[in-house]
């Protein structure tokens, strides 16, 4: 009796559903088409909160930005997944202040937590003297909201296992799959044209320096996978197809800086295979540094010239082309751009002039000899073009070197965790992951995307997947090990 109630209310309402759905369509009305997608989302933030982080991840390459799609009246957020994330936040926040058991305290003692909140902490300091207020905690809350639920939730979420690891990894790569099938096809329909390579990854990248900057980032991922000795005849078989995909996604990006920043993690790669020591790459880094800061002006003054733009689809004139500081219109924008960034810094060294403001006020900043046939005299659209001289700007020398810090400090945990490590999976977990970062924090030289779900969600997961690992997943792995060690002698 109760079953065959159960099964006419669902009859009912879905009838009642199907019939108001159909009315609204006829009056051009289309969000209730979401109302069943909300009731699978409350569902899952109430009972399956872990399947809804995995949701939010799944939905993160195929999201559009309603700003650049002339909806929601120029307000500029990526639906669905910052809704969502949002809504984990809170339900993540609810669930520590209620839940003793599952607070947060043992996450605070790793350094890199405590970098992500002094970093969190100078945001809000500077947003409080920021040039433009209502910009700056505006940053800051989609920084919370990127941070906390990815960052924090993940840390909750990965010490689970690997098979959560893998399963963050997935829930990522088959859907950026798909947008790289449909981005190839299209670019195929226009005669993979440098020109069309620009903006045939619409509307689910902005352009294609995010798109290919995202490639890079899951390069290593993907390549670690599909080299996994365990993995069966099929998954090999579709990974190496997945492999060939990305392959081509990345050629056809015509993203200079993602080139390079693959290149980069196989040296990097490289360096682990030949066990160079940290202290002789930390020498040669700090020396590489030094270098540039004494010849500043030398350097400064090679870059100073011509507003010719340079374009080509061939590969090894784009290469050559990186170097081309003298007629690469791009190179000298972005040159325009950091400029504009030291000046603004110049001004305001140690607040800066707030976060998420740089758009709007480095315009009167630029220098004349600067700009280029693409630069703009009211700085419209612009950024700093880089993870490490944006925060200068914004946020003063403080917060330039807080994100150095946190660089130098992922980098040199996740490298003394690779070597201490002796469970071979997390090894190649960790080693992919810190290949993964270390194309977008090379990327991150030239460019900036922190501020987009697409670039945030796996940067800050796979830094949190590390850190789990070196908490939680590493130490229980050693008393495992031991375990079975000590029992085989016995044996």
């Amino acid at each position: 009796m109760a079953i065959a109630l159960r099964n006419n209310l669902i009859y009912f309402f879905g009838i009642l559903f199907i019939l108001l759905n159909s009315f609204l369509i006829y009056k051009d009305f289309y969000y209730f088409l979401l109302f069943p997608f909300a009731l699978i989302v409350l569902y899952l933030a109430f009972f399956q909160i872990q399947q809804l982080f995995l949701l939010i991840v799944f939905c993160t390459p195929l999201s559009l930005n309603l700003e650049s799609l002339d909806l929601a009246g120029g307000l500029g957020f990526y639906l669905p997944t910052e809704p969502l994330l949002f809504g984990l936040l809170l339900i993540f926040l609810f669930k520590l202040i209620s839940d003793k058991k599952n607070r947060i305290n043992s996450y605070w003692k790793h350094p890199i937590s405590f970098l992500i909140l002094i970093q969190l902490i100078w945001i809000f300091v500077s947003s409080i003297s920021s040039e433009l207020p209502t910009v700056s905690f505006k940053f800051l809350l989609s920084r919370i909201w990127f941070v906390v639920p990815i960052y924090f939730f993940g840390l909750y979420f990965f010490k689970k296992g690997i098979s959560n690891i893998y399963s963050f990894l997935w829930a990522y790569l088959i859907p950026l799959t798909l947008v790289l099938v449909y981005t190839i096809l299209t670019h195929a329909s226009y005669g993979f044209s440098e020109e069309s390579g620009h903006w045939v990854m619409w509307p689910f990248f902005k352009d294609h320096t995010s798109y290919g900057a995202i490639i890079a980032l899951f390069f290593p991922v993907l390549i670690g996978i599909m080299t996994d000795k365990e993995n069966s005849f099929f998954t090999t078989s579709i990974l190496r197809i997945m492999f060939l995909i990305f392959s081509v996604g990345l050629f056809y990006s015509y993203t200079r800086a993602a080139w390079v920043s693959v290149f980069g993690a196989s040296l990097v790669f490289l360096l682990f295979v030949f066990k160079i020591k940290f202290k002789y790459l930390f020498s040669f880094g700090l020396l590489a540094i030094v270098f540039i800061a004494i010849n500043f002006t030398e350097i400064n003054y090679l870059l100073n010239k011509n507003n010719a733009e340079h374009t080509t689809e061939n590969f090894s004139e784009r290469i050559e082309s990186i170097s081309n500081i003298s007629s690469d219109a791009s190179n000298l924008e972005r040159f325009n751009r950091w400029n504009s960034a030291i000046e603004l810094a110049k001004e305001r060294p140690i607040a800066g002039w707030g976060p998420g403001s740089y758009s709007f006020v480095y315009a009167p900043f630029q220098d004349a000899s600067d700009l280029t046939i693409i630069s703009t005299n009211f700085g419209t659209g612009g950024n700093a073009h880089s993870e490490y001289l944006g925060p200068l700007a914004e946020q003063g020398i403080p917060g330039m070197v807080l994100m150095l810090l946190l660089v130098f400090f992922i980098f040199y945990r996740a490298s003394i965790l690779y070597i201490r490590l002796e469970d071979p999976k997390l090894k190649r977990i960790v080693m992919m992951l810190l290949l993964g970062l270390v194309t977008y924090f090379t990327h991150g030289i030239l460019n900036n995307y922190l501020d987009t779900d697409k670039a945030s969600i796996p940067v800050w997961g796979f830094i949190s997947i590390i850190v789990a690992i070196d908490l939680y997943l590493a130490p229980k792995s050693k008393v495992e090990l031991q375990t079975k060690s000590s029992i085989s002698k016995r044996t």
